[in-house]
């Protein structure tokens, strides 16, 4: 599972899911992928690990900095406060749009579909998400289901932690197969 050429982008801000950001990002570079963590603002993004505050991440590159054609998938850590503090950012909200416009991959996990229903990516697809934001998915338009990881033509959604390791297989695979030319957009 080669990535090497391909750029992914995992965009975060405080509060996103330790494993969430960690794992995706270890094993899309151990892949051959560069791999850039984008935020809002530079410096450091702290995450929460399971009940308190976890480590912090270097942000490689602020959203004034971070092109969507130079990428060739986002990454969408969940944790509750990362993606709600996201989804009100319209440069976050943006740089998503752009990327799934140009039939690139998006991926999001946990908390994080919050993310896809307010760029309208949610709308008539097929996903998964957290539990707890089941009826928002739902409300978006979306057609929820219980599985580890759901794609819909380019659009990646896992449900949790513990489904880390079939999120990213999925997101291995999609960025080889390359861009989703012609897929339905809300």
């Amino acid at each position: 599972m080669d990535l090497d050429g391909k750029k992914i982008a995992i965009l975060a801000t405080h509060g996103f899911e330790q494993s969430e950001l960690e794992v995706p990002r270890d094993r899309l570079k151990k892949a051959g992928a560069v791999v850039d963590v984008v935020s809002p603002a530079s410096g450091e993004i702290r995450g929460w690990d399971k009940r308190d505050w976890g480590r912090p991440v270097t942000v490689d590159k602020t959203l004034d900095q971070a092109s969507p054609a130079d990428y060739d998938a986002v990454v969408l850590p969940g944790g509750q406060i990362n993606p709600d503090l996201l989804r009100v950012e319209q440069k976050a909200l943006k740089f998503i749009r752009d990327i799934f416009d140009a039939g690139k991959i998006v991926a999001a996990v946990c908390h994080a579909p919050w993310l896809l229903i307010e760029t309208g990516i949610a709308r008539g697809r097929k996903m998964t998400s957290y539990k707890s934001i089941k009826t928002d998915v739902a409300n978006a338009g979306a057609k929820w289901e219980d599985s580890e990881v759901v794609v819909d033509q380019g659009v990646i959604t896992s449900r949790n932690p513990g489904d880390l390791e079939a999120f990213t297989a999925k997101i291995i695979e999609e960025v080889r197969e390359g861009r989703h030319i012609g897929r339905s957009a809300a």
